[in-house]
């Protein structure tokens, strides 16, 4: 019997109607069916005490320190000697009020020494991969600290030293005097679906040991960074960063990195790590204190479902070259801008960004095979790969100047000869340069001073042959372009204007 009491007559009707819908069922005849006959769904959620158990005690809270500059009370507002000013005025020789003694012309007036004080920096999370004392975090939990201390739930507190960090993974590798110790198992984040339980213990807002849980909501998530992302919805706040995102066998399948989020606190998306990744990381740090990763030397963009359909290729997928490195590998091993890489070392090349991962996991010096679509077939190349540097330098741009000469093509193009000056400095030994824009190339985005290198699957060698190719070219769909602008090139769509 419903309730009907003022207050709590909604909670009531609530509850009620909940234990109703259990009780009952509706026949397929319109009646009412028992509850014996009824075919109710159970629905349990999982007890995770068992692995909190378990994995609590191998994960830890991590604090940093930093040193900051301390204004010593001698020196002025801005860190100099006060009486500056003074001297400015009345001359090097100024003898402030109460100091002993006339100075001596040219000698240099004595400095205060800045001084430095050691303060907390941040507080993140890890956990222990080895018994005898080997730690993972983020590094940026770690980045730019003077002192890293690790506290184990026992409450006992270490002082740890960085083994090595790898910025681009965002892996912090660290070591601490002490045996016997707790290791977290690793599991297999390849086998990671949507959906699946997982749990996160860290020390969001410094609180030790939070536990919290939730599920995959995305595998491979790619945010432009180096790497794909596990996302979920576990409840993930700064200072859970560098802990360990955990599955229902107690195994490590990612390592907590990043939210997305506009207030600063969790909204719901959380990103880990995946933990082959981070293993792969880690052998290196153990072995070199640093990471090595592979390079060939091309700059690339993705493949549109448009500009697939014009080159011929089956799907949008692998990476288009847009700039082939001058003297890099892939300009040694005959790679062209334009091609599109479909695999390397027998890999797939499905997104854009699945090659610098594949490229960077290979070990530097390595020869392997990679698949190119050019032309409208697949050419297979042998690629030597090459040691990632620091820092790669800027190609500087010639400036194009060509004469207006052509008349307006169906493409909306007025183009010229390439000089031989551009030519030999970008290494190409045909193509036209556009000299004036109008629709449709305007809407492509073509501007005055590109270099248009193929059209479709035929090479462009000069004005002449680039008039008739154009001049062929079936008004009804749309053209592949490749155009080179400065070291970049891209292919580009453009439908011939009638």
């Amino acid at each position: 019997m419903l309730s009907t009491h003022v207050g709590n007559s909604k909670i009531k009707r609530m509850m009620a109607c909940a234990s109703a819908s259990l009780l009952l069922a509706v026949s397929p005849l319109g009646g009412v069916a028992s509850a014996q006959t009824a075919a109710v769904p159970t629905l349990t959620v999982p007890d995770f005490t068992a692995v909190v158990d378990k994995t609590e005690g191998s994960v830890v809270n991590i604090r940093t320190t930093e040193s900051v500059p301390v204004r010593n009370p001698a020196m002025g507002p801005n860190g100099n000697d006060p009486y500056d000013m003074f001297r400015w005025f009345f001359g090097p020789d100024f003898v402030p009020p109460g100091m002993p003694g006339p100075r001596q012309r040219n000698t240099p007036t004595p400095t205060p020494q800045e001084k430095e004080r050691t303060v907390p920096r941040g507080v993140g999370s890890g956990f222990i991969i080895s018994s005898d004392g080997y730690i993972l975090t983020n590094n940026h939990v770690v980045a730019k600290s003077n002192g890293i201390f690790v506290t184990m739930t026992s409450g006992k507190e270490y002082k740890a030293k960085i083994i090595g960090t790898d910025a681009r993974t965002d892996v912090a590798l660290l070591k601490i005097d002490a045996k016997d110790l707790p290791p977290l198992p690793i599991g297999d984040s390849n086998k990671l679906k949507k959906g699946q339980w997982v749990l996160a213990i860290g020390s969001p807002f410094g609180l030790d040991s939070t536990v919290t849980s939730g599920i995959v909501s995305a595998i491979n998530r790619d945010t432009g960074d180096y790497l794909p992302f596990i996302q979920t919805d576990v409840a993930v706040n700064p200072g859970n960063s560098g802990g360990p995102l955990i599955d229902l066998a107690g195994q490590v399948v990612g390592v907590n990195s990043q939210i997305i989020s506009q207030s600063g606190g969790f909204m719901g998306i959380s990103l880990a790590i995946p933990i082959d990744e981070v293993m792969r990381v880690v052998e290196q740090l153990k072995a070199h204190g640093k990471v090595t990763r592979g390079r060939i030397g091309v700059q690339i963009g993705p493949v549109s479902d448009e500009v697939g359909k014009a080159i011929g290729l089956a799907k949008a997928e692998g990476a288009m070259v847009s700039n082939v490195e001058q003297g890099g590998p892939a300009d040694d091993a005959g790679i062209r801008s334009g091609d599109v890489i479909t695999r390397f070392d027998g890999k797939a090349i499905t997104h854009m960004t699945d090659l610098p991962r594949i490229v960077g996991a290979t070990k530097p010096g390595k020869r392997v095979p990679m698949e190119v679509w050019r032309k409208g077939k697949t050419v297979t190349l042998q690629i030597k790969v090459g040691d990632m540097p620091a820092a790669e330098s800027e190609t500087d741009t010639e400036e194009p100047q060509a004469p207006k000469t052509a008349p307006v093509d169906a493409l909306g193009l007025k183009v010229s000869p390439v000089s031989e000056a551009v030519r030999s400095k970008q290494k190409i030994t045909g193509g036209v340069q556009v000299t004036e824009v109008q629709e449709p190339a305007a809407t492509a985005g073509l501007a005055p001073g590109d270099i248009i290198l193929t059209v479709n699957d035929t090479d462009v060698t000069g004005p002449d042959q680039y008039a008739k190719l154009v001049a062929g070219l079936d008004k009804s769909r749309a053209a592949a372009v490749l155009v080179m602008r400065g070291d970049q090139s891209q292919w580009v769509t453009i439908t011939p204007g009638k």
